[in-house]
């Protein structure tokens, strides 16, 4: 490879240097509580952009070049290390699942996610076929009305009252908070199984006593 074209591909000892530095300003690091790994990354970080501030004033070589490998390869590793307590802080800090004050029916989420979905917005779709289980839920009385529940109590309430399906409904709401409050993006295929349990939640029996709803107390026999 020609000296001309590395260049392009890798950065000197300055650029290296100022992506490290804009990479760990970043606000998302700064307000995520690191752990003892990530403590360990940043300080190794940190004095490699001692090092590159060194070299900076000597000419391009394999030394610097290293550095500056080196450099983005640290940066990648950390991102990776970091990324998942991002994610975990965004769950953290869910809200509800329904986003406004209007009541709706279930069979309206459902021709709501069909409609988002027809436009390929499968988040979108998605979130509306949650909606539609826990409206359902209410609708058979089997979960009771709560107002601001979050798409985790909605997966621990249903998962109670449908036991069968709990992993199934846990992995609709992760969905849902993933593509709500973190970086992921549903599919088409995410929203063609989250429909299939809608269905299948609509056909399921409640396992819980006659007369009680999830997240309620049961009755006590007489002794």
């Amino acid at each position: 490879m020609s000296g001309g074209v590395r260049s392009l591909l890798t950065p000197d000892a300055d650029e290296a240097r100022r992506l490290l530095e804009e990479e760990l300003a970043g606000p998302a690091y700064v307000e995520a509580q690191p752990g003892l790994l990530e403590r360990i990354i940043t300080e190794v970080l940190r004095s490699l952009g001692r090092l590159l501030d060194g070299a900076s004033g000597l000419a391009p070589g394999p030394g610097t070049l290293v550095l500056a490998l080196g450099a983005a390869l640290l940066v990648v590793v950390a991102v990776v290390l970091i990324r998942p307590r991002l994610n975990a802080r965004g769950r953290a800090q869910e809200s509800a699942v329904f986003d406004d004050t209007a009541l709706h029916s279930a069979d309206h989420h459902r021709g709501r996610a069909a409609a988002l979905a027809a436009d390929r917005d499968w988040n979108g779709a998605v979130a509306d076929v949650l909606r539609a289980v826990i409206r359902s839920a209410e609708e058979r009385l089997v979960v009771a009305d709560q107002p601001g529940r979050t798409a985790t109590e909605a997966a621990a309430q249903l998962g109670a009252v449908f036991p069968l399906l709990s992993a199934d409904v846990a992995w609709l709401a992760e969905v849902f908070n993933e593509t709500h409050y973190g970086s992921g993006t549903a599919s088409e295929g995410d929203y063609r199984r989250a429909a299939g349990i809608d269905a299948r939640l609509a056909a399921e029996r409640p396992a819980v006593p006659a007369g009680t709803t999830a997240g309620t107390t049961a009755p006590v026999a007489p002794r």
